[in-house]
């Protein structure tokens, strides 16, 4: 890319709010190091304590998908372990006078449609209908080819406290790309 790309593409960035921007392999090293810029960015900005924490609160969260599901990933033999590094894109910013987080990541295109199902219906709760569904989920089965206990997608509507958006992109005939979007 060229310098005046490079501009361009941060004039967007800026354009749109955005503080921080990272692509790439996502690795709990790398949710450590973006954690602790976002952590000095909002101190710097004196943002009220617990708009900051929500904001820490859906990084980690939306990381922590990545991490687990994202369908782009590259896995290699390190002696007797295997280790899986998985590709998305994370953004932190602010629009107007609110902060959000956003993250995409490729995901399988068979799993859109319960993806799709399961977060139209967490969307439509209420905030005690989340902690409802939070609390029968927590006690229940870990769901089919969930690595966590499968409330991550309720944890960032519960505390996206001015609501979430997601939307999928076809990319080819078995891929997807998958973004969502909290707001606090």
């Amino acid at each position: 890319m060229r310098a005046n790309e490079l501009l361009l593409f941060r004039e967007k960035l800026a354009e749109h709010g955005v503080m921080v921007c990272y692509n790439g392999y996502m690795t709990e090293d790398v949710l450590t190091g973006i954690a602790a810029t976002i952590k000095h960015q909002m101190m710097v900005r004196n943002t009220d304590k617990n708009v900051a924490r929500g904001v820490f609160s859906l990084f980690v969260e939306q990381v922590q998908n990545v991490i687990r599901y994202s369908a782009e990933k590259e896995t290699s033999c390190q002696g007797s372990t295997d280790i899986t590094m998985r590709t998305g894109l994370l953004m932190v910013g602010k629009e107007a006078d609110r902060y959000f987080v956003a993250c995409g990541n490729m995901v399988e295109k068979k799993d859109v449609a319960t993806l799709r199902s399961n977060l139209v219906h967490i969307q439509g709760l209420d905030k005690e209908g989340l902690k409802a569904l939070f609390k029968k989920t927590i006690k229940g089965e870990t769901p089919a080819g969930s690595l966590g206990a499968g409330v991550g997608f309720i944890d960032i509507a519960r505390k996206a406290t001015r609501g979430f958006e997601f939307d999928f992109s076809d990319v080819d005939d078995l891929r997807t790309h998958f973004s969502i979007k909290a707001y606090i």
